[in-house]
């Protein structure tokens, strides 16, 4: 079952390169791809300008958010945590929302000028940040992991609220963009923004790989990997600003995406059996890439080139996923 992730992923992304809202030959994508096809003709467009950067940007963001469920979930040993429900989502959300609804949309929707791009990333990081502090201050405090999960969904809540209320006040184009971005899209990175997204989350899917040992150390307790030299404070905030980022950029431009994160370490888990990080973290990276791009391709189904959104597809895998979590903890 280990090899199913690199069977299924070069399928799909086959599937997502020949179906979409727009019927092409094989033969034209073939040639669009091969450079063969007139530069001003329609499947060049389509193929180079929009199913190519929507495939990379769901490859990317599906390993991001896949590597930020397990970290999340080895983190507060928790087999339900997710940027989605301890709501990092819902903090990254906040900050775009500050960018979008307050300062006139700068980023989304536009250009994607440098200034606005980094605006943008900057906003969804500090609300994730500012999330990921609370969520910390909670684990401090609170010793269940129920309690903890419900911390989480009262932090989302509140801020919520207070998304609610800069809606209110916003301009009617502003709160436009925001509901477009809110439903989430893998078509939204343009060509010009797309080697800066690629370069971020290339760097924390890197940057992940340096955490295996003090991962696995934590699958034993905080005090069986402190006694093997990892300082756990310096530990703990340094996958925290690793999920901080990657759920910044992945939210920033794609939009909160949800289930995801938690759905995918498990089915890598099961797939594995095994909760070893040195092969689990390439696994989850394939399995979440692999997720996207299925969701992706499912939001075709409604037929007649309608695209659906990815929120109204994502949560058909992750709910699943954690109801069998909360049947199998009953059990134990």
């Amino acid at each position: 079952m280990k090899y199913i992730p690199y069977i299924l992923l070069p399928l799909l992304i086959l599937l997502n390169l020949f179906w979409g809202s727009t019927d092409l030959a094989a033969v034209e994508i073939w040639q669009a791809l091969c450079g063969n096809a007139p530069a001003d003709s329609a499947a060049q467009y389509i193929v180079c300008e929009l199913r190519v950067p929507m495939i990379i940007t769901a490859l990317l963001a599906g390993g991001a958010l896949g590597i930020v469920g397990l970290l999340m979930q080895t983190l507060f040993n928790n087999p339900l945590a997710d940027p989605s429900i301890l709501g990092v989502n819902a903090g990254a959300s906040l900050g775009v929302g500050v960018a979008t609804l307050c300062l006139g949309g700068v980023g989304i929707g536009s250009a994607w000028s440098v200034s606005g791009f980094s605006i943008t990333i900057a906003a969804a990081f500090v609300g994730a940040l500012i999330v990921i502090a609370l969520l910390l201050g909670c684990a401090l405090l609170l010793r269940s992991n129920m309690m903890l999960l419900v911390a989480g969904v009262m932090i989302s809540y509140a801020i919520s609220a207070v998304v609610t209320l800069l809606s209110y006040f916003a301009s009617a184009d502003g709160l436009r963009q925001y509901v477009s971005w809110g439903m989430g899209d893998f078509t939204s990175v343009s060509t010009d923004a797309l080697p800066w997204f690629a370069i971020l989350i290339l760097i924390g899917l890197g940057l992940s790989f340096l955490f295996i040992k003090p991962l696995n150390a934590l699958l034993l307790g905080e005090q069986y990997a402190q006694n093997l030299g990892f300082r756990i404070h310096r530990l703990r905030w340094g996958i925290l600003l690793l999920v901080g980022l990657l759920t910044a950029v992945c939210t920033a431009l794609c939009g909160p995406i949800g289930f995801i994160g938690l759905a995918v370490p498990h089915i890598a888990r099961l797939t594995l059996r095994t909760a070893n990080h040195r092969t689990l973290i390439p696994t989850t990276i394939l399995w979440g890439a692999s997720a996207t791009l299925l969701c992706n391709a499912l939001t075709l189904v409604a037929g007649g080139g309608v695209r659906l959104p990815i929120n109204a597809i994502t949560p058909l895998l992750g709910v699943p996923v954690a109801i069998y979590i909360l049947m199998k903890g009953r059990q134990r």
